[in-house]
């Protein structure tokens, strides 16, 4: 009985080359994946999910186990996390006979993931008897007074009733945060995704949450990163 941690990580990033394994300040961007996970102690297995030999050899160094090779019909841009986890936990079950209470997903590059917001996505699933628990952050302006540019070019209120609406009076809004989900075995297996009307919220920070799917977006990522370590150093936190 136990947990395991699934990092999905394929190769053959498009838009930012070798993106997993990529030096993000000093390591492989994969790394803060897998130090995170290990060092919580929370899991039977810290499990990545590759087709490449180089990000299976790299993820080991870091400690991390793959023992098996994704296979090539899991391994295209179309291809979802859920897929990939549910064939993880599958061969893991098929293969070495465990047996597996919760499960969490954790993306490859995450670099600003902290093991205590992953412990305690584990205590709030297993204390409240949730289906998942998804790692989120509030969005930085209200979504209800978004606006879109119409045919004609011009500008048009998505909800234009909150026209003169009080940032303050409309409800907070989030959104993932693209670093973790927890999910209850036995029910994700049946309902094949993480996010359900069961899934609990573990809120982040926006200061720890970058998405990086551009090189722009991973320069963003290298400067918070930056700020962060600065500050640190200045004030002389761990």
């Amino acid at each position: 009985m136990g947990n395991v941690a699934i990092i999905p990580a394929r190769g053959g990033s498009k838009r930012i080359s070798n993106k997993n394994i990529r030096q993000f300040m000093g390591k492989p961007i994969i790394a803060y994946s897998i130090e995170a996970a290990l060092e919580t102690r929370l899991f039977k297995h810290v499990i990545v999910s590759t087709d490449s030999s180089e990000i299976a050899r790299i993820s080991r160094e870091y400690g991390a186990e793959t023992p098996f090779v994704r296979p090539i019909e899991l391994s295209d841009d179309f291809t979802g996390t859920d897929a990939v986890v549910l064939h993880a936990l599958d061969w893991l079950m098929e293969n070495q006979g465990d047996t597996i209470d919760y499960v969490c997903c954790i993306y490859a590059t995450a670099p600003f993931i902290r093991p205590r917001d992953i412990l305690r996505g584990n205590d709030l699933i297993r204390q409240h008897g949730a289906e998942s628990a998804v790692s989120v952050t509030t969005f930085s302006y209200p979504i209800f007074r978004g606006m879109k540019i119409n045919e004609g070019g011009r500008l048009e209120m998505f909800w234009p009733e909150h026209f003169s609406s009080r940032s303050q009076d409309l409800p907070k809004a989030y959104h993932d945060a693209g670093q973790f989900y927890w999910a209850e075995v036995n029910r994700y297996r049946q309902n094949k995704r993480f996010f359900s009307n069961d899934s609990l919220p573990v809120i982040l920070p926006r200061y720890l949450v970058q998405d990086i799917d551009t090189p722009e977006d991973w320069s963003a990522a290298e400067i918070l990163y930056r700020l962060q370590k600065n500050e640190k150093d200045l004030s002389g936190a761990d």
